[in-house]
């Protein structure tokens, strides 16, 4: 059944949007350990068509044009038409023909049945509005024996990407949890909670893991904090209730708070995503 998406959530990705095309390179460094967990556990290969539900700007659908190659295909879908079209200007830029880009939503995907070899998702699932309906259309557009593999964040105590700020912003700005099981960046951070969902749309094999990683970027702590205040709604939202004083204080508190993980020209912080993956029946 689709879901209608949520106005305010589709708003607050198409502000971001800017911002994650402006660090476009710095997030997929990042982020690359997860895009390769995705390839592992979706078992993508070379040749292989794939779908990436709620690319944002293009990842990982760019790095896994990378992977299938040119006898291959990658299709990479999102709700957020300035995101769908920072995609197809990478695309453009780097003169890839074996990826594409289309504004659509997850729980109604615009392809026929058993198109794809796997499909992939790196924190997306989150915000479905309808977490259970998108998979199993993610399954249906899955060839059979396709493979689906999801990556969400864990508890924020464990990513100091997350928690350095969060701790932090507390003390300036009333932060109290969502409603449970609300769009959320850590709306399945408890163990079994995606793959339960998974394993009800009718995945086989279904399996969770936790995957231990660096994010690490060649920034300073200052522009640490720059790339997070921009690439975050939830934080620019948070800020702009703020005095420039109040701005001012936080920022210094957050960079003192991060200097740990800075070394040698590069941010390094410790990181834990979950990555939930499945196969879909063969006849």
């Amino acid at each position: 059944m689709f879901m209608p998406p949520d106005k305010g959530i589709i708003s607050q990705w198409s502000e971001a949007a800017p911002y994650w095309e402006k660090h476009r390179n710095t997030i997929r460094e990042m982020f690359a350990p997860i895009t390769r967990g995705l390839v592992k556990d979706g078992k993508v290969r070379s040749g292989n068509t794939v779908l990436d539900v709620a690319t944002g700007p293009g990842e990982p659908a760019l790095s896994i044009a990378d992977t299938v190659g040119s006898e291959g295909t990658v299709v990479g879908i999102d709700p957020v038409r300035e995101m769908v079209g920072a995609g197809r200007r990478e695309a453009q830029r780097r003169q890839l023909n074996n990826v594409r880009f289309e504004v659509a939503f997850a729980d109604s995907l615009p392809f026929p049945d058993h198109t794809f070899d796997a499909v992939v998702s790196r924190f997306g699932v989150m915000f479905f509005p309808s977490p259970l309906d998108s998979i199993r259309e993610m399954l249906r557009v899955l060839k059979p024996g396709g493979r689906i593999a999801l990556a969400v964040w864990p508890f924020a105590e464990r990513n100091p990407f997350h928690h350095v700020l969060s701790q932090v912003l507390t003390r300036y700005v009333d932060s109290p949890p969502p409603p449970a099981d609300s769009p959320d960046a850590f709306r399945f951070a408890e163990p079994g909670k995606l793959l339960d969902i998974l394993v009800g749309a009718g995945a086989l094999a279904a399996s969770e893991r936790l995957l231990q990683f660096v994010i690490a970027a060649p920034l300073s702590v200052e522009d640490f904090w720059t790339l997070r205040s921009e690439m975050s709604d939830k934080l620019r939202n948070k800020l702009s209730v703020l005095s420039q004083e109040q701005i001012a204080e936080l920022r210094s508190e957050v960079i003192e708070n991060l200097r740990p993980y800075y070394g040698s020209g590069r941010m390094s912080l410790p990181a834990e995503v979950l990555i939930v993956s499945g196969a879909k029946a063969v006849p």
